[in-house]
């Protein structure tokens, strides 16, 4: 093994320590709210998406990498599909958040890989800041107030 390869795997080890930070930062509203998907979901998908991002880069095939990006994509739309569920009793959608953010996670951990270390942080604190909003008073009154004028509407019909 050499100082170049050495070297390597060391910025590897660090875009893996700057995906789980983000990851973590992006999940931690949730975590610390008590919903499942959190830190630890939001940290394990952008470091899962950073890593193999980052190893696609060193496959000697120059398509690799196209690839390896488009099955992350593929893969996490899957874990996302997982992760929404039906309630019948309030009869609506559950989890179509979790599994947006988890997606959008992942190409935090993607651009991570790629060395597009601001459009990460951008992406990071965007999707901090979307996951916030529910908590937000000036975003709670606006969506009551949207739901009763769709109401209005519904019943006018």
């Amino acid at each position: 093994m050499n100082i170049q390869n050495i070297q390597n795997e060391l910025w590897i080890v660090v875009k893996i320590a700057l995906a789980f930070l983000a990851g973590g930062f992006i999940g931690f509203d949730r975590e610390r709210h008590g919903l499942d998907a959190g830190m630890r979901t939001y940290a394990a998908v952008c470091l899962g998406a950073t890593l193999f991002t980052t190893l696609g880069e060193h496959l000697t095939d120059t398509t690799s990498i196209s690839r390896v990006i488009s099955n992350i994509i593929v893969g996490i739309g899957f874990l996302g599909a997982g992760i929404i569920y039906k309630d019948h009793e309030a009869t609506s959608s559950k989890g179509l958040t979790s599994a947006a953010t988890v997606w959008c996670t992942a190409a935090v951990g993607v651009a991570i890989g790629l060395d597009k270390f601001i459009i990460a942080t951008a992406s990071a604190l965007a999707l901090y800041f979307l996951l916030s909003l529910h908590h937000q008073k000036w975003y709670t009154r606006w969506k009551a107030k949207m739901k009763i004028k769709n109401q209005i509407q519904i019943n006018e019909k």
